[in-house]
């Protein structure tokens, strides 16, 4: 790779986050609002992917249980994908595809949030994950890519960015969960 390779995929980049916001800015709105309305009234978020998209579930609930720009209370979010033991135990004794099911069985309540993220919308665990806290009245958000796979429909909130790289479908995710952050953190009392 060279120089001006990396200028362009720099470039492909920022044309694709801007297609992006241009086109969902009033979806990010309603979610990011829909997600504030959740924690304001004692709710938590609950995130969860694979792989890079773990990270983005991690950083997710780390914005809301910390601070994102502004000191304020924290705010009730957990990563599912953080507790070895508890990803192992049932991986093991369940098969993967149960590890973000169980655990929304266990930590979800209906209004709660479930961000399930995956770049291809195709990822078994959380697809499973995000049907069950539909029907036990969570609100869902599906961050995912290329065409939405099997979340399109499924999700209350798909957030699908329109790509088919990994990679930038991960950039344009990163930048998602800032602007969330923002307006759930905008709508929370000073603390």
């Amino acid at each position: 790779m060279d120089e001006q390779a990396v200028r362009l995929l720099a470039a492909e980049s920022v044309a694709l986050k801007q297609r992006f916001f241009e086109a969902n800015a009033g979806l990010l709105v309603a979610a990011g609002r829909r997600m504030a309305e959740c924690l304001r009234g004692g709710g938590r978020v609950l995130a969860f992917g694979n792989g890079g998209s773990a990270a983005d579930a991690q950083h997710l609930a780390g914005e809301l249980v910390g601070r994102f720009r502004r000191d304020r209370a924290a705010l009730s979010a957990i990563a599912l994908t953080t507790d070895s033991s508890v990803v192992t135990a049932i991986g093991n004794d369940m098969g993967y595809e149960s590890v973000f099911r169980r655990q929304v069985e266990a930590h979800g309540r209906p209004g709660d949030v479930a961000v399930g993220i995956t770049t291809s919308g195709r990822s078994p665990n959380v697809v499973q994950a995000l049907q069950l806290a539909r029907e036990r009245g969570l609100v869902t958000m599906g961050l995912t890519g290329g065409g939405g796979g099997r979340l399109a429909g499924a999700v209350d909130y798909l957030i699908e960015v329109p790509h088919a790289e990994t990679a930038r479908i991960q950039e344009v995710h990163v930048m998602v969960v800032h602007v969330l952050c923002q307006i759930v953190e905008e709508a929370m009392p000073r603390g």
